[in-house]
């Protein structure tokens, strides 16, 4: 998910500070927060999977860039660019910070061609090294960016869909750093993990985590990415500002996409 840079969280029913924290409770678990926006804490996840599935969607500002959502011509299915990446993604999982499955079955890595050609690049240093990546989240409609805002309509944490993210423009990208086996790497907290530690000037970390969190920043930064201070998972092209927003199913994309 995408967060600002702002690091004074609110106070959240972890007892640290965080974003919308996932709070794992005897009862269940619940998106619990005591911040100045608070959402209801959900009683478990069948409550929650109601509200992501029914919510209402923020009306579109006509006035935002929401306006100029336009059909991209180059995007591109980054495994199959790359076969050696590996692709987890969590969205279409119910492995996320929803605890439900979001992204239909047909959805893939796509991202624009230059920032799959960049990401590739990253691949073949990194497996010099013995190691690779493994890709978590990578485009995202602005249907499901909506819906995310919807449930947690705070900007510090979600990007406003009337603004978008860089997800949204199909130039931004959740990984981690895997061994030749495929294997993750420690790395500092789990995939949304709305806390500081997942801030990447965090140290009170053990070394290795510390020093996988180093290498997979170097190497994302040597081919043109630029890291979010706030998730050490994510990071976005440098040219994304001139990418407009892009809300195409996953379905229509499949017989789009370049190969």
């Amino acid at each position: 998910m995408k967060k600002t840079q702002d690091h004074s969280g609110p106070q959240c029913g972890l007892g640290e500070r965080a974003g919308w924290a996932l709070a794992t409770m005897a009862c269940g678990w619940a998106i619990a927060c005591t911040g100045p926006r608070a959402q209801p804490a959900s009683s478990g996840p069948r409550e929650l999977n109601a509200a992501l599935g029914s919510v209402a969607a923020p009306a579109a500002d006509p006035s935002s860039q929401a306006a100029s959502v336009s059909t991209p011509h180059d995007f591109v299915d980054v495994a199959r660019l790359e076969p050696t990446l590996h692709v987890d993604l969590r969205y279409a999982t119910e492995n996320n910070f929803t605890g439900r499955v979001v992204y239909p079955a047909s959805a893939r890595c796509y991202l624009r061609m230059r920032v799959a050609l960049r990401l590739q690049r990253v691949q073949h240093e990194l497996r010099q090294q013995g190691l690779g990546l493994k890709l978590l989240d990578c485009y995202r409609p602005l249907s499901v960016q909506r819906r995310f805002f919807a449930l947690v309509p705070d900007e510090r944490y979600v990007a406003n869909p009337n603004k978008g993210s860089r997800h949204n423009r199909g130039a931004a990208v959740d990984l981690t750093l895997v061994d030749a086996a495929g294997v993750e790497r420690v790395m500092p907290t789990a995939f949304d993990d709305f806390s500081e530690r997942a801030h990447r000037e965090y140290m009170a970390l053990p070394a290795e985590a510390i020093a996988n969190r180093a290498r997979l920043e170097a190497a994302m930064v040597r081919q043109g990415f630029v890291p979010l201070p706030t998730e050490w998972w994510h990071f976005d092209d440098r040219d994304a500002k001139s990418d407009p927003l892009a809300d195409v199913r996953f379905e229509d994309l499949a017989g789009q996409a370049a190969p």
